[in-house]
């Protein structure tokens, strides 16, 4: 993770010099440097967002190193899909952590324990910390909502930041007055504390009055073996409000087609969740810090329809 991102400096950096360990630090991100580190220096521990696990996951596919040292790899920054968890365990031989927070909370909320690789938690981004209050609000009202019902995701604790620097405004819209931050992600509690995020509130897709969280729908489809990254995001429509468009960067060697993925969707989906734009990618935007951002593939999916539209006009 990049120094400047509160996980490269605050858990990666500051995490190696609490405990005593060696912090080997390449470069930049490349998969087969940090491969060949993992060999060379019996690297046992990394943090990453789910992206760079993927290409590394393909890289030892394609020329396998011996990480035999490497006991555990943590997941955050992004969702992470059960299936690449499943598959870091089974190709890398790793345990999985999981873990969730934001910047505003310098940074971890909860996480999974390493030693807990079942399935089930897995699914989830694991529970509060210690010293960490965590609740789940009606986006609308506030109120705290029933065990398993969706709502926004708050926290409060000594780890939450004072304010936003010379932003009162933003501060007031994000911590309330009893303290809590109001992270702006989707999620629900189960009766034991586990949280699972499901999306971030402006993200969510409303289609025809449906209200349809993008996260359900690229788990669904990184589930696919032909699929090796997915993005889901809301389009303006004239008729429905919003249609869900997805894009797809396919796996090495893979091909399938828009037909194949919408009927795969369908045995998982309702009908109305179903992508109706399908687009391929080489790759996906991100920032430094491996966040696939939504806005810039909403954007310029939008600025081709309307070039395309003002070239068939010109014509």
């Amino acid at each position: 993770m990049p120094l400047f991102h509160t996980a490269g400096c605050g858990l990666v950096t500051l995490g190696a010099l609490q405990t005593g360990g060696c912090h080997v630090i390449p470069p930049s991100f490349d998969a087969d440097l940090l491969l060949d580190l993992f060999e060379a220096e019996q690297g046992t521990v990394m943090l990453s967002v789910p992206t760079m696990l993927i290409r590394m996951i393909e890289r030892h596919e394609d020329q396998p190193r011996d990480v035999s040292s490497w006991r555990l790899t943590t997941l955050g920054g992004a969702p992470v899909p059960l299936d690449l968890a499943l598959r870091a365990r089974r190709v890398l031989g790793v345990e999985v952590g999981i873990g969730y927070g934001q910047t505003e909370s310098s940074p971890y909320i909860t996480h999974t324990e390493s030693e807990d690789q079942r399935t089930q938690t897995l699914s989830t981004v694991g529970r509060p910390l210690p010293g960490i209050e965590v609740k789940i609000v009606d986006p609308n009202t506030r109120d705290v909502i029933d065990v398993g019902e969706l709502g926004e995701v708050c926290t409060r604790s000594s780890c939450v930041m004072t304010e936003y620097f010379d932003d009162p405004r933003a501060t007031a819209e994000t911590i309330d007055i009893e303290g809590w931050l109001h992270t702006g992600d989707l999620g629900t509690m189960d009766a034991f504390g586990f949280v699972t995020i499901r999306g971030r509130l402006k993200d969510m897709i409303i289609w025809g009055g449906e209200n349809i969280f993008p996260r359900e729908i690229e788990d669904v489809l990184s589930a696919h073996p032909a699929v090796s990254a997915v993005s889901v995001v809301g389009l303006p429509d004239p008729e429905w409000g919003e249609i869900v468009a997805a894009f797809i960067v396919t796996a090495r060697g893979a091909h399938v087609t828009e037909d194949d993925l919408a009927t795969y969707c369908g045995a998982y989906l309702a009908s109305y969740k179903i992508p109706r734009v399908w687009q391929f990618r080489t790759e996906l935007p991100q920032t430094a810090s491996g966040k696939i951002q939504k806005f810039v593939l909403r954007d310029r999916y939008l600025e081709d329809l309307r070039t395309h539209a003002d070239q068939a006009t010109s014509e």
